[in-house]
């Protein structure tokens, strides 16, 4: 088995590439930090995300939501003068209401994400939530401190970032079969995922960080940054937000304590030698996933090298 820890659209990218060639059970481990509440509905976008990529019906050009998606019922929403940032298309929302009357029903967002994924046609993957409790990003600006869907979206990255908060991290546990997927698999995964707010949070529940430094599976890394810079979203400025450098190295070192290797993107090579005096070997080739050939290829020289690594 092969389990993949992360979030958002490069790892839902990749993930789509490496479901086209694994051969064996694919556990990915989602990021649920960037869940929120919106018109009283529960939504889960790095969950959604990677199941609209894997079953087939995103919306590439944006990376996120469903395509040939209609915005009628937040037209209609806008009558009423309710703010419509977040925007949810009419068979994305469908989703959302069914997370929500599940919740309300007392199910849990593993067993959600299990109905969730079957109801797409994902039987041959298993998707489970990083943790079953509620837990949410908040980014501390020069503006104040918001939701971080709010500070992506709403706001477009645009505030300083002085800090991060995950909120109930501390007392979040992982949800069920978290902890046996890392234990019991061949090969790890980390995605080419932000590392600030997809990553770290996982890696924050209780007993994920110390499940990745035991287990014997090998641990591979995708650095998410392409010439030092992410190809989308807020990466670099969350990092340096936190006061870090924003390079592969840094994030390699940021997995240092449980790495084995880390691949990185052919435009960030000079940062071999700084990464290999970590201990963590590093392998340099063209991560970008313009589309599913070059996601199977990316994919394919992972599992070539979990293969060298027994």
């Amino acid at each position: 088995m092969i389990t993949a820890l992360g979030g958002g659209v490069g790892a839902a990218k990749f993930l789509k590439g490496i479901s086209l060639v694994l051969k064996e059970p694919l556990t990915v481990i989602v990021n649920t930090g960037d869940d929120i509440q919106i018109l009283g509905l529960r939504i889960s976008p790095d969950v959604d995300t990677i199941v609209y990529w894997l079953s087939g019906i995103v919306n590439r050009e944006k990376g996120w939501g469903v395509r040939e998606d209609t915005f009628h019922c937040l037209e209609q929403l806008e009558r009423f003068g309710v703010e419509t940032w977040f925007r949810l298309g009419d068979r994305d929302l469908a989703i959302h209401f069914y997370r929500t009357y599940l919740r309300d029903n007392g199910l849990t967002p593993s067993e959600i994400t299990d109905k969730v994924s079957k109801a797409f046609g994902i039987n041959n993957i298993k998707i489970l939530p990083m943790t079953d409790d509620d837990v949410e990003t908040w980014i501390e600006t020069d503006k104040g401190e918001i939701h971080f869907q709010e500070y992506l979206v709403k706001k477009e990255m645009t505030p300083d970032v002085k800090g991060i908060s995950v909120k109930g991290i501390d007392k979040a546990k992982p949800a069920p079969g978290v902890i046996q997927a890392i234990e019991e698999a061949r090969g790890i995964i980390i995605c080419p995922s932000n590392p600030i707010i997809s990553i770290g949070p996982i890696l924050g529940v209780k007993g994920i960080r110390e499940a990745l430094k035991r287990t014997a599976a090998g641990i591979i890394a995708i650095s998410p940054l392409i010439g030092g810079a992410p190809l989308k979203g807020p990466a670099d400025r969350l990092m340096r937000g936190l006061g870090l450098e924003v390079s592969s190295a840094q994030i390699a070192r940021l997995y240092e304590d449980f790495l084995d290797k880390i691949i990185i993107d052919e435009k960030d090579a000079i940062e071999v030698d700084k990464i290999k005096s970590m201990g963590i070997e590093t392998v340099v080739t063209d991560t970008v996933m313009s589309n599913d050939e070059k996601a199977e290829q990316l994919a394919t020289r992972i599992l070539r090298l979990f293969e060298e690594m027994t």
